[in-house]
Parts: C-alpha cells; sequence; structure tokens
C-alpha cells in the first residue's frame, strides 16, 4: 500500500514527526508533498520560516519518508493522489471531512494531531522571547 501526505512541516517538531511515521505504519511506502512557500502564504497570510527547499530536505531525510515533492495548490490533491499511485490519503484532524470527497480515489484517513504543539504556537513563543544582545 503506497501512503500520501501534505503538509508545510514548518519549524519540524515532534507533531510532525508523528504524524509521518504513523502515515508510514499504514503501508508500505509514504509519500510527502511538501507545501510550497507560496501556497502556505494563500492559506495562512505568511510566509514559512524555513523555506521550501529546506523544508523538503528535512521531510526527505526522514527513514519514513519515501518520495517528497512540491505541492504547488491545494485543489490539485486529486492529481497527486493519481500522479504517486497512492492507495491511502493520510491528513490530520484540523482537515476532518475536507478531503472525504477524494475516497473513490483511495481511502481517506484522518489522523489526531499531537496535542500541545503546533508551528504557530512555536513561532508565538519564540517571537515573544527577549531579544539578546
Amino acid at each position: 500500500m503506497r501512503v500520501i501526505t501534505f503538509g508545510t512541516f514548518d519549524m519540524f517538531h515532534v507533531g510532525h514527526l508523528n504524524i509521518i511515521e504513523r502515515a508510514r505504519a499504514l503501508g508500505d511506502s509514504l509519500v510527502v508533498g511538501v507545501s510550497s512557500d507560496a501556497l502556505n502564504f494563500s492559506k495562512k497570510s505568511r510566509y514559512p520560516v524555513c523555506n521550501e527547499r529546506d523544508r523538503s530536505r528535512i521531510i526527505g531525510a526522514l527513514a519514513a519518508v519515501d518520495e517528497v515533492f512540491l505541492e504547488e495548490s491545494l485543489e490539485l490533491k486529486a492529481e497527486y493522489i493519481q500522479k504517486h499511485q497512492a492507495d491511502i490519503l493520510v491528513m490530520g484532524d484540523d482537515w476532518n471531512g475536507k478531503f472525504d470527497h477524494l475516497s473513490d480515489l483511495c481511502k481517506v484517513v484522518y489522523l489526531p494531531r499531537t496535542p500541545a504543539i503546533s508551528t504557530t504556537e512555536l513561532i508565538e513563543v519564540v517571537k515573544s522571547l527577549p531579544a539578546e544582545g
């Protein structure tokens, strides 16, 4: 079974690792679409802290990941699933129900997010730290 998942994976943290490892456990191989900088800006009105090249390198270096590609648009999920011949789409449960329409292409699974951690919260913590100098 070939699994596909998507994410920004900015400021990589244990929540990212958890969903990648749980996604990989559902199949024999894992393909990860890393959101482009432009896609992230369109979703969140901000660019990621780490650029798309660096985020892709980090994800590609993980033992659980077999292939990485750049996700340019949320509307292309069906094309990405077909291109990568995915049997299972894994998304975090913050997207619950939003990709059910793709169930004719593959099984759609929503996994729970890791409690008490998010990239947005990490960014806010870092921003609130006093500047040294």
